[in-house]
């Protein structure tokens, strides 16, 4: 890059920034405290938190189910459970997991792990035992471990340790009196108190969805000033603006609109645990302009009552923002008709980062698109044989851009060309530049000597007025190699047969796509951050 195109890039920063109120009228000692405040964090992925303490010291810095904290009194937190990490009896740990739902407790471990350089293990909050023992057994492998955890997973946690009795125990919530070592007692223990800043830089380590197996540790060490600006120019986030996160921010979605939130020093609102009515209150009570869910919290908002529905306004709203799994476009619709062209769904990899986002313009035309390139992005659609296909035509989906990961905890990385990292999706891009994906690559089966994508079939049936949701997978078959097994629910007083619908599919698709069998659900099971869990469905037919 030339002189030119870095200035022109740092000033393009700045005008974005500015116009989402960033940067704004202060006085210069107070920007000069910002960035000394930022520096002493590493300018690591916490330092939004450090910046706000002193923007805004005496604003509301985050909202939970036990009251408001300033960012003031956030910084403050930190840095006395920093302290307290640093004054255990076996020393600080240099790996902390952190299995908590969206509270104070997860902010407070959050700062507190990057301020003494301990890498940050993002654990799944529905996580079993066992594959709790082995990611920690793998992540925390010759290293000092700590977990801290919400008191509803300690049995999870007794499970997962029990090989590991040196590994330190701190409970982030709790319902009841306990006498277990607690967050809240640390902070108050050590008040006041500053930690010994570490030279280090520590790391977040966010776990991938692990479709295939156990899910493997992919490390974030920085942000880049780049992505500031890419998503300030599609969405419209604004500073000091009170913004509703519902996602879990344990997951790299939730995580990142954490982070990112902090660093625009907007108000952060939350609650343990998602409840539909209880989230579109937050958003009328404290005026968010921002909500922040998985997609799936889209369909249990609009699966409300309508004379629920009519209780809350939403018109605080300038964007609501989803990410993580793909969002069903007759929800997209209703939802924008009730509370206004606000949605922004976002196309994103734990690995790569923020690759498309799609603005309400573009999901009105075409509600079920991953979205245009983010701003520093690029998307190539390439066939097995590494050339790029055309316009509309599907291949693989592959990413360049400054947001990717530093590699997987157990040293691989992902797949590379040419520069370009295969996101591990199938999926093609219109005339207009839009991304539409299609599944992951290894989804694709081979029926009869066709392939076949299951997500054809998902949205063909979804059309079928009769169908709510639907999931398409694909099943081992002695006759055809593989054949697709379909998974549906009605919505409420549909009659529709298994037999009706495969001739619904029969009557828009190929033949070989029609699915062998249909099986009606009550619901679909899913992950806590809204992905439909395949493996429970196959485990479902292989018992049938």
């Amino acid at each position: 890059m030339g002189l030119t195109d870095s200035v022109t890039n740092a000033l393009g920063l700045i005008s974005t920034m500015a116009r989402a109120g960033v940067i704004a009228p202060l006085r210069p000692d107070k920007y000069l405290r910002i960035v000394g405040a930022m520096q002493r964090e590493n300018m690591a992925i916490t330092s939004g938190f450090a910046a706000a303490a002193q923007r805004c010291p005496d604003r509301a810095g985050l909202v939970d189910e036990l009251g408001i904290l300033t960012w003031r009194q956030i910084d403050r937190r930190a840095d006395a459970l920093a302290a307290a990490l640093q004054a255990l009896p076996g020393g600080q740990p240099e790996v902390i997991g952190l299995m908590a739902r969206n509270h104070r407790g997860f902010v407070d471990a959050l700062i507190a792990a990057n301020r003494i350089g301990a890498d940050v293990l993002l654990l799944n909050t529905s996580f079993a035992g066992p594959a709790l023992a082995e990611v920690l057994e793998r992540e925390g492998e010759g290293r000092s471990v700590a977990v801290i955890y919400d008191e509803e997973f300690t049995e999870t946690v007794d499970r997962a340790v029990a090989g590991r009795p040196d590994t330190t125990r701190i409970v982030a919530w709790t319902d009841t009196d306990t006498d277990a070592l607690t967050v809240e007692s640390l902070i108050a223990e050590h008040d006041g108190r500053e930690p010994v800043r570490s030279m280090e830089k520590g790391r977040v380590i966010l776990l991938t969805s692990g479709t295939t197996g156990t899910p493997k540790g992919a490390k974030h060490s920085g942000g880049d000033p780049s992505v500031l600006k890419a998503i300030l120019d599609r969405t419209p986030w604004r500073a000091e603006q009170p913004v509703v996160i519902a996602a879990p921010m344990f997951h790299a979605w939730g995580f990142s609109q954490l982070a990112f939130a902090a660093s625009m020093s907007c108000t952060i609102i939350t609650r343990r645990k998602f409840d539909p009515e209880a989230t579109l209150e937050l958003v009328d009570k404290y005026r968010a302009t921002g909500l922040c869910v998985v997609p799936v919290m889209f369909d249990r908002i609009m699966e409300l009552p309508t004379e629920v529905l009519d209780k809350y306004s939403g018109r605080s709203l300038r964007f609501a923002a989803a990410s993580g799994s793909r969002m069903r476009p007759d929800v997209v619709i209703k939802f924008m008709d009730r509370f206004g062209d606000v949605i922004y769904n976002n196309y994103n990899a734990t690995e790569a980062g923020m690759i498309a986002t799609a603005t309400p313009r573009d999901l009105r035309a075409a509600p079920d698109t991953a979205g245009r390139p983010a701003e520093g992005t690029e998307i190539r659609i390439l066939d097995t044989e590494f050339n790029e296909v055309p316009t509309g035509q599907t291949g693989g989906i592959w990413v360049r851009n400054s947001t990717q990961f530093d590699g997987y905890t157990t040293g691989t990385t992902k797949d590379f060309h040419d520069g370009f990292m295969s996101s591990g999706d199938v999926g093609y891009l219109d005339e207009d530049g839009r991304l539409f994906v299609v599944g992951r690559d290894d989804e694709m089966i081979v029926s009869g000597g066709e392939n076949v994508y299951p997500i054809e079939v998902e949205k063909t049936l979804t059309t079928h007025p009769d169908v709510a949701e639907a999931t398409v997978l694909g099943v081992d078959d002695e006759k055809f190699g593989q054949r697709l097994a379909a998974f549906v629910v009605l919505n409420p007083g549909a009659a529709a047969t298994p037999e009706t619908l495969k001739q619904h599919v029969r009557d828009h698709l190929a033949n070989y796509k029609v699915p062998r069998e249909i099986t009606v659900l009550d619901e679909l099971p899913r992950s806590i951050t809204g992905k439909i869990s395949r493996k429970d469905l196959k485990e479902r037919l292989e018992n049938a």
